[in-house]
C-alpha cells in the first residue's frame, strides 16, 4: 500500500475507535458496561440505531441534537472522535505500517486517560497498566527507545512522582498528587524511555500553567489547592513527544 494512504487509513480507523473511547469515558465512571447494551440518548434514553452512531457525520447531520427528543448532544463525544482520528492520522503519517499503528494505540490510550482525568479526576489502574504493557510490547516493533530504557523509564517515572507526592503529604499534611499520576508517568516511561521524562513533566507543568491562566481569564478562582488534571496534561504532552522521538530516530534533545 502506498505510504500516503496510511494516514488516511489511520484517521478513519481513529474516528471509529474514537466513538468507542467516548463511550468508555461516558459510561465507565458511572459503573455501566462499555461492551454490552445498546447506546442510548442521555436525555430521553431512546436506543440509538446504526445511522445515529456514524462517527462525526451523525453529529453534523443532526446538528448536534438527538434525533428523537431534540436534546443537545454533549460535544465531548465529537471532540474525542475527532481527536482519535487526528491521532491515528498523525501516527501513521510519522511511521507508516505496524510501528505507526502501535503509536496510534499509545495516543488512543492517552486520549482516554486524559478525558477521564479532565472530567472525573480518575486514572483507572486498568488503563494505566495497559498503557505500560503495550509500551513494553511495542519495543518489538519500534526500535527506539530500547527495552532497557523503557524499563528504567517505567520505574523512574513512577518513583519520581510517588516520592514527590509522599514528600508533599509529609510537609503539608494533605494530598498534592493523585494516586494515578505516578503510575501514568511510569507507563509513559515504558513508551518514551527514561530520557524523555523531564520533557513530559516540563510540558505538563507548562500546560497546567496555561490552563490556570485561561481559568483566571474566564473569571474562575484558581487557588493553591485547586484541582488540575496533571495526568491529563502529561497525556497530552506525551503523544507529540512520541511523534518527535519517532521521526528523529529517538532524539528529543
Amino acid at each position: 500500500m502506498p505510504d500516503y494512504l496510511y494516514p488516511i487509513l489511520g484517521a478513519v480507523l481513529g474516528l471509529v475507535i474514537g466513538s468507542f473511547l467516548a463511550t468508555i469515558v461516558s459510561r465507565w465512571p458511572e459503573g455501566k458496561s462499555v461492551v454490552s447494551g445498546r447506546s442510548r440518548c442521555d436525555s430521553c434514553n431512546q436506543p440509538l440505531h446504526a445511522r445515529d452512531l456514524v462517527p462525526v457525520l451523525s453529529y453534523i447531520a443532526r446538528s448536534g441534537k438527538c434525533a428523537y427528543c431534540g436534546a443537545a448532544i454533549k460535544s465531548d463525544h465529537l471532540l474525542i472522535e475527532l481527536s482519535a482520528g487526528l491521532i491515528g492520522g498523525l501516527a501513521l503519517f510519522a511511521v507508516p505500517g505496524m510501528a505507526g499503528l502501535w503509536g496510534a494505540i499509545f495516543g488512543w490510550l492517552l486520549l482516554t486517560l486524559a478525558a477521564l482525568d479532565a472530567q472525573h479526576h480518575w486514572l483507572p489502574d486498568r488503563l494505566t497498566l495497559s498503557l505500560a504493557a503495550t509500551g513494553l510490547v511495542s519495543s518489538l516493533f519500534i526500535e527506539n527507545p530500547d527495552i532497557l530504557s523503557r524499563l528504567v523509564g517505567g520505574v523512574t517515572g513512577f518513583l519520581t512522582l510517588f516520592l514527590i507526592g509522599w514528600g508533599y503529604h509529609k510537609l503539608r499534611g494533605r494530598e498534592g498528587l493523585g494516586g494515578g499520576d505516578p503510575k501514568l508517568l511510569g507507563a509513559i516511561g515504558c513508551w518514551l524511555g527514561w530520557s524523555a521524562l523531564p520533557l513530559v513533566i516540563l510540558g505538563a507543568a507548562l500546560a497546567g500553567l496555561l490552563a490556570a491562566l485561561m481559568m483566571r481569564m474566564r473569571g474562575q478562582v484558581v487557588m493553591a489547592d485547586s484541582m488540575l488534571p496533571l495526568g491529563g496534561f502529561m497525556a497530552i504532552v506525551a503523544f507529540p513527544l512520541w511523534i518527535i522521538q519517532t521521526m528523529t530516530g529517538g532524539i528529543l534533545l
